[in-house]
């Protein structure tokens, strides 16, 4: 095999990263984003040149007006999209946003209308389940000090 073909089978997946940001309840924090008919996580797309951690630490910013510490990764979770092609998404630990840090908050008015905290539970009815799933997994593993690695927000031993 030559070396362009080699190269032509080797995945180019975009790559996008976001934040788990819990208050004093251990609610975590959705975001509404005014392109989107459900409730999602802080981040976005990692840039060029950029590591997935620094483009969650930029996206919060940029959408949440904060920079909190922004702990170590949760969950990787291939999730390939057939509109965008292959994709990975990183899921950091954000950490329990204080009540200053939570006073502080100023939304990207232009992408998004507002956001809150949510008891776990409530997930379901707020967002597409292969987040709720990936959200899910970030919780326990934060909860138990690991590092999840999923398949379309599922583990792959239970991936379908």
């Amino acid at each position: 095999m030559s070396e362009n073909e080699h190269e032509a089978k080797m995945a180019h997946p975009r790559m996008a990263a976001g934040a788990l940001f819990f208050d004093d309840a251990d609610r975590v924090l959705l975001v509404e984003p005014s392109y989107k008919d459900y409730r999602d996580i802080p981040g976005g797309y990692v840039e060029h040149g950029e590591s997935p951690r620094q483009a969650c630490v930029r996206e919060v910013h940029e959408e949440l007006g904060i920079k909190p510490h922004i702990g170590r990764l949760l969950v990787v979770d291939w999730a390939p999209n057939p509109g965008e092609g292959d994709k990975v998404l990183y899921l950091f630990d954000g950490g329990r946003l204080s009540a200053d840090q939570r006073q502080q908050i100023a939304l990207q008015a232009d992408e998004l209308r507002s956001y809150d905290f949510h008891h776990a539970e409530q997930l379901p009815e707020l967002s597409i389940p292969r987040l709720v799933r990936r959200i899910t997994a970030g919780i326990q593993a934060r909860a138990h000090g690991i590092t999840a690695y999923l398949e379309h927000g599922s583990a792959p031993e239970t991936a379908q």
